[in-house]
């Protein structure tokens, strides 16, 4: 086996400067991997600050007002909101209206999840608040630590994944 070669001073000189060359033709002949960076960037930053908004829109609502619960429901994809819809199947009397109040918190920034082409995934931490009174003027309310995993896509930004998941005793980190 043979040693390997030593460098001289102008042969290190002529490989730092084609690795100059090299990392500048990059970036000035094709940035579009700058670009795409920065538009990612751009993207999870607008989910991010449409879920701040979209999340709690979606889950605040009041008793027995249905345009508290549909006001939300722009923010959806049609899909996304039949599938919202059903998760508050039993909670809805005949006329759409809720049949108890909720209010949602977060109790921490948005985390995402994932990113994949225009489509990303966020985690909120916070709580649920529901109260529903009764007919006799009555108030049962419960509270819960919450995590909402929600999706956030297209042009415009649309709501096209929404769960809220109890944490309980353990915590609800991922």
């Amino acid at each position: 086996m043979r040693a390997p070669k030593s460098v001289t001073g102008r042969e290190e000189k002529v490989l730092r400067y084609a690795w100059m060359v090299l990392i500048v033709g990059l970036c000035l002949g094709s940035p579009g991997w700058l670009q795409n960076a920065s538009a990612a960037a751009t993207d999870e930053i607008a989910a991010i600050e449409f879920a701040k908004i979209a999340v709690p829109r979606a889950l605040d609502y009041d008793q027995g007002d249905r345009r508290s619960l549909t006001d939300a429901k722009d923010d959806f994809t049609l899909d996304s909101w039949r599938e919202f819809m059903k998760w508050l199947d039993g909670y809805i009397d005949a006329q759409g209206a809720p049949t108890s109040s909720s209010r949602f918190t977060a109790t921490g920034e948005p985390v995402v999840k994932n990113h994949e082409s225009s489509t990303v995934r966020l985690s909120i931490p916070g709580t649920l608040r529901q109260q529903r009174k009764n007919a006799h003027g009555g108030l049962f309310t419960t509270t819960y630590r919450v995590m909402v995993d929600v999706e956030i896509g297209g042009n415009p930004l649309k709501i096209q994944y929404l769960k809220v998941r109890t944490c309980g005793a353990k915590p609800c980190d991922d």
